[in-house]
């Protein structure tokens, strides 16, 4: 299987439909944690919903509008990254995550961002990497401070969640501003 090493005990992998029982697993490991900001917990809650996720982003991925990755820990899906917009006829895209509790504080989702930033500008020449992220969620936004983002706005009560109208925070990066490819 294709993956990308982020530490010495985890990998990104793409993911996709024939996962959806471990995907269904890793959403009922972290669900409250990861619930707690983003709307993916409460949307993957069964088996065929599971399905029905991982479905989306495999048509999405087919149409070059959005792709979805894993983050394993030894064999355990932890967490995952996601292009959850891509418009390469626009040169913009959304980079997004999650994490179960216990994976979270190692930097993986930085890297594993990093590694889709880079391969959006400089093998898709993408302009403009955006992230999106309530407000409240300080590890999200801590997380796109250390990708260099900028942050340019705040949508107020952009979204309800949980009955809750939530602000959210947009910060970006543009091509010009990503750090050259290392040389060899």
């Amino acid at each position: 299987m294709f993956s990308i090493d982020l530490a010495d005990d985890a990998r990104l992998i793409p993911l996709e439909v024939w996962h959806a029982e471990e995907f269904l697993a890793h959403m009922d490991r972290g669900r409250a944690f990861i619930g707690e900001h983003i709307a993916l917990a409460d949307k993957v809650t069964d088996l065929d919903s599971a399905r029905a996720f991982l479905s989306s982003y495999a048509q999405k991925t087919a149409a070059d509008g959005g792709r979805l990755y894993g983050i394993r820990v030894g064999a355990t899906l932890v967490g995952g990254v996601l292009f959850r917009t891509f418009d390469a006829d626009s040169g913009t895209c959304e980079v997004g995550c999650w994490l179960e509790p216990q994976a979270a504080g190692r930097g993986l989702v930085t890297k594993a961002c990093r590694i889709l930033i880079d391969w959006a500008f400089r093998e898709r020449g993408m302009h403009r990497v955006e992230w999106r992220a309530s407000a409240a969620n300080a590890r999200s936004l801590a997380a796109a401070e250390r990708l260099g983002m900028t942050r340019e706005g705040v949508l107020r009560e952009s979204h309800p969640h949980r009955g809750v109208r939530q602000d959210t925070e947009i910060w970006a990066v543009l091509a010009h501003e990503w750090p050259p490819a290392p040389t060899a």
